[in-house]
């Protein structure tokens, strides 16, 4: 007789975003505003538009036709990955095209062993915990996250095998300087840890000082894997294309994190289009990469408005300035607090007991909605808060 797995079986029903859904779905409400989910409202920046088109034309020719994408991603994005988002601090042959920083990140710990002990941040995005569960890994330690560290905890006492970060941080929006991650590396060379680093939201840091990957700092090509996503910042959330660096010099017990990923991509990805990863490298033109800066830019303002608006409230919120997300202190619990929002206001946002024991008591807000809706989002709260 045929069993499931039951360590994917015994988790809650719904995964955090698909319990949101679930719940504004229910309610029918023909208005609502949604500042929960952390989707784009932009369309593509036009030069990916454009090279997806030549790039469609392409494959209508027999000379132009492709078939299967490599399985790491075609040499010209990586080559232009790598001159442009690391300077050469990473070369083209680290770099593996994705079609997702969310499934790389759930994914790469397949090629880890069950017994690796496995900390996050608390608050955290959910994925890191989930996928891990469903692979059979339990006993987390959870490092909490607070106004008083900042939302950068720092490195435990305790030895731990894997440790998930994430900054710009989802869903605080704090961003982590180049001390608090040279801290952590160091913590991992010298106990032979490994960092999985979440940097989907590098494209939104404003502030001098604060790294852009993981690979800023010294030591990190022995101890850490980066998570980059064109999702957020060039609009590809429904497009699909993402990128993780595996440095050659990583090993865990002997062997090559590199060649394993690699051998579990090839064996369980067949790659991303080569007319999506030709919009990808369009990002990285002139032209690309102007629209790309303006879409930040309109995000970033989005969350300023709700930032602002809210602290004119009253409220202690976070976030903002490195990044799409405001993180706010409510006066209840965050489920309750997601409720009257959406019944009372037609807001949507994201309880922060959502994102772990350290999040309950606060709630999230994205900066990715139209600015109309946006600025009427705020007004609304004003009315029944």
């Amino acid at each position: 007789m045929a069993t499931v797995n039951k360590h994917l079986a015994g988790m809650d029903k719904n995964y955090l975003f698909a319990e949101i859904a679930r719940r504004v779905a229910e309610c029918g409400y023909p208005d609502l505003i949604r500042l929960g989910i952390g989707d784009v409202t932009l369309p593509l920046p036009p030069a990916a538009v454009a090279a997806m088109k030549q790039a469609a034309d392409e494959m209508g020719t027999p000379e132009g036709f492709r078939g299967y994408p490599p399985y790491e991603g075609y040499g010209f994005l990586r080559e232009d990955i790598a001159a442009h988002d690391y300077n050469g601090i990473v070369a083209p042959d680290e770099i593996f095209i994705s079609d997702g920083a969310k499934s790389d990140s759930a994914a790469f710990a397949e090629i880890l062993g069950l017994d690796n002990s496995v900390a996050v941040c608390d608050p955290v995005y959910p994925v890191y915990v989930d996928s891990n569960i469903i692979a059979g890994r339990s006993g987390f330690t959870y490092l909490p996250c607070t106004p008083a560290n900042g939302f950068v905890p720092p490195p435990p006492d305790a030895h731990i095998d894997i440790v998930y970060l994430c900054y710009p941080n989802n869903p605080t929006g704090a961003a982590a300087t180049k001390a608090q991650l040279k801290d952590w590396v160091d913590w991992a060379n010298g106990r032979g840890s490994l960092l999985l680093f979440d940097g989907a939201y590098t494209a939104f840091i404003t502030e001098a000082g604060i790294p852009r990957s993981i690979y800023e700092i010294d030591g990190a090509r022995t101890c850490a894997v980066e998570f980059r996503s064109f999702s957020k910042s060039a609009g590809f959330t429904g497009t699909r294309c993402a990128y993780t660096v595996v440095p050659r010099e990583l090993k865990a017990g002997g062997h090559s994190l590199r060649e394993l990923w690699m051998r579990r991509q090839s064996t369980k990805f067949n790659g991303v289009s080569y007319i999506t990863q030709r919009g990808a490298q369009a990002v990285f033109t002139p032209e690309g990469k102007k629209q790309v800066a303006e879409r930040v830019g309109f995000y970033l303002n989005n969350a300023a408005v709700i930032f602002n608006g809210l602290k004119a409230l009253g409220f202690e919120v976070y976030g903002a300035v490195n990044s799409p997300y405001v993180w706010l202190k409510t006066d209840l619990p965050s489920w309750e607090f997601f409720d009257k929002l959406l019944h009372k206001a037609r807001v949507v946002g994201t309880p922060g007991a959502g994102f772990g024991k350290a999040g309950e008591g606060y709630f999230r807000l994205t900066g990715f909605g139209t600015l109309e809706d946006t600025k009427e989002a705020i007004n609304r709260i004003e009315v029944v808060l």
